[in-house]
């Protein structure tokens, strides 16, 4: 039967780590954009195309 309260303890105090966790994550704004993730993949990505040197010819 003590084992049960000892059990009971260990799980409190974790679920409290998780919830502070959890509380500390939305003060810092991890969710904070919860859309953009979700539809990027249905854009493409740019092509960025690499500038072009200039070359000085002497004359």
């Amino acid at each position: 039967m003590s084992v049960i309260y000892v059990l009971l303890a260990i799980s409190l105090v974790v679920a409290i780590i998780f919830f502070a966790a959890f509380i500390f994550s939305v003060r810092q704004g991890q969710y904070d954009d919860a859309y953009t993730p979700s539809v990027r993949m249905l854009f493409e990505d740019e092509l960025v195309k690499p500038k072009k040197k200039k070359v000085k010819s002497e004359e």
